[in-house]
């Protein structure tokens, strides 16, 4: 039995030795065809443009009837004239400026303590509007090659497209020698 055992060990490790042999190199195959394997992907982009948007604003304007600018124009005037009074020679420039100064408050005062009436004054100016924008995408995340070597055709998938030769790793294994069986004569129990 033990003559039987050893044998069958001695024959394992004969064939596991010619495994352990095996010497990788690599080599380069023919490129028959790559096709190109496609994914879906959902992007989302923003769509912008420019619009114009109308505002309407409501002022209030005091209701004036030119009478408080013409009663203070007339009272500026008067001012202007006595401080333009130089020992009796006129200056009329200070009897303008007095009459329009005195216009300008008489006009401001009668404007305070008169109704005021509403008026709609409408504004216009570029606003940015933005909304998203689903849309689907192909993009490439493989490609499926077949390529030829040494006469036969093989498959494989790669991340990135080959040229005309695809790189292929090869391994050379030696035969393990035969082991004869060993036979054992008498089976001593």
């Amino acid at each position: 039995m033990k003559k039987l055992l050893t044998a069958t060990v001695i024959s394992a490790l004969g064939l596991a030795s010619g495994a352990a042999l095996a010497r990788p190199y690599g080599d380069m195959g023919r490129v028959i065809e790559a096709r190109p394997v496609y994914e879906s992907v959902a992007t989302t982009t923003q769509q912008c443009w420019t619009q114009p948007v109308t505002r309407v604003e409501t002022q209030y304007v005091p209701q004036t009837s030119g009478a408080g600018a013409v009663l203070g124009a007339l009272v500026g005037g008067a001012l202007g004239a006595q401080a333009g009074d130089r020992h009796h020679g006129r200056d009329h420039g200070a009897t303008v400026a007095g009459a329009l100064i005195g216009g300008l408050i008489g006009n401001a005062v009668e404007g305070s303590r008169s109704p005021a009436y509403a008026q709609p004054v409408a504004y216009t100016q570029p606003v940015q509007r933005c909304r998203p924008v689903q849309s689907v995408a192909n993009r490439v995340v493989a490609y499926d090659v077949r390529y030829e070597y040494r006469g036969r055709e093989y498959r494989t998938r790669t991340v990135q497209a080959p040229g005309p030769y695809i790189p292929v790793n090869v391994a050379v294994y030696g035969r393990p020698a035969p082991v004869a069986p060993v036979y054992v004569r008498g089976y001593g129990y």
